[in-house]
């Protein structure tokens, strides 16, 4: 079959690669579409824990072989540890991810538990199935914020998750939601989809800010701009350094927390919402140019917000 293979540093070529083989509890999904993640484009620029040759592709959707519509929930983890005893299976200590430990859906097809399968909602188009991953993301996120109805909330990043968080502020009932990117076309995006205030950079107070970059300067900015007592959200994986004024967190009491992927429930929830969204930054391309359009995003020359890839 044919797969997008990341094959060494920078580099993704389309190849012909073996059929996977299903294993005990395995099903095997007929991908339909795939999205492409930011921490791929930058897990292929700069290689980390991805080891190539490796089909990467963790935001996926398809049909089994019996012609069951499904999202695939792509973490798997151990199921018996004291984390995952917590429900907190997301961050489980022995998870491993399909399309980062395993292969994954830039393919035509794949092998996944059947336990990693959530049913596709009759009237669920394939576009909004291929993004309910990354707005799991921005449900647990919300989640985790325990953001009041009414806040003032800051989201840094007009990415897909950016834009994930921004959607979620807006459905979950934000007083005023304001987005930050440096890209004129973003915040155009933004824009649209109900930011009260697209900009280069946060300049208010907020009780609750969203990193969706993760750099250390963003990092500084969403502690900078956050009232005494507010809670940044890091989600962004951009830069490992913490760049923020301890000093500063301490004075206002203010609060910082992670958010990794997303627990079932989250991930149930974005099947729920994505269908009501405007999905207008969402482009779908031939798995055929996936090279190319991987190629394109990675080196920043591509404006898609978020690619899908259909084989």
């Amino acid at each position: 079959m044919r797969a997008l293979v990341f094959t060494g540093p920078g580099t993704v070529e389309m190849r012909e690669v073996p059929e996977p083989e299903p294993g005990p509890g395995d099903v095997l999904v007929h991908v339909v579409t795939s999205g492409i993640c930011g921490s791929e484009l930058h897990g292929v620029k700069t290689p980390g824990f991805r080891v190539p040759p490796l089909v990467m592709g963790h935001e996926f959707a398809g049909r089994t072989d019996e012609g069951r519509p499904v999202i695939v929930n792509p973490i798997l983890s151990c199921g018996e540890c004291d984390v995952c005893a917590l429900g907190l299976r997301n961050v489980c200590r022995k998870r491993r991810i399909v399309g980062v430990h395993t292969p994954g859906g830039f393919a035509e097809r794949v092998a996944v538990p059947e336990s990693a399968l959530v049913a596709l909602p009759e009237g669920l188009d394939w576009t909004a199935a291929g993004v309910v991953e990354p707005v799991a993301n921005a449900v647990h996120a919300w989640a985790l914020a325990g953001t009041p109805k009414g806040a003032r909330v800051g989201v840094i990043g007009a990415g897909a998750i950016g834009l994930a968080c921004l959607q979620v502020a807006v459905s979950g009932g934000a007083g005023r939601v304001e987005i930050a990117d440096r890209s004129d076309s973003r915040r155009a995006v933004a824009a649209g989809l109900g930011a009260d205030a697209a900009v280069a950079e946060l300049t208010g107070e907020y009780d609750v800010i969203f990193d969706a970059v993760g750099a250390a300067a963003t990092h500084e900015q969403s502690l900078a701009r956050l009232r005494p007592g507010g809670i940044a959200v890091w989600l962004g994986l951009a830069d490992p350094v913490s760049g923020f004024d301890a000093a500063d967190l301490v004075r206002g009491e203010k609060r910082v927390t992670g958010s990794f992927a997303y627990r079932d429930a989250d991930f149930a929830e974005a099947v729920e919402l994505v269908g009501g969204w405007d999905l207008s930054w969402v482009s779908t391309f031939p798995l055929a140019e996936g090279a190319e359009v991987f190629t394109a995003l990675m080196n920043g020359r591509a404006t898609p917000v978020k690619a899908l890839l259909a084989p």
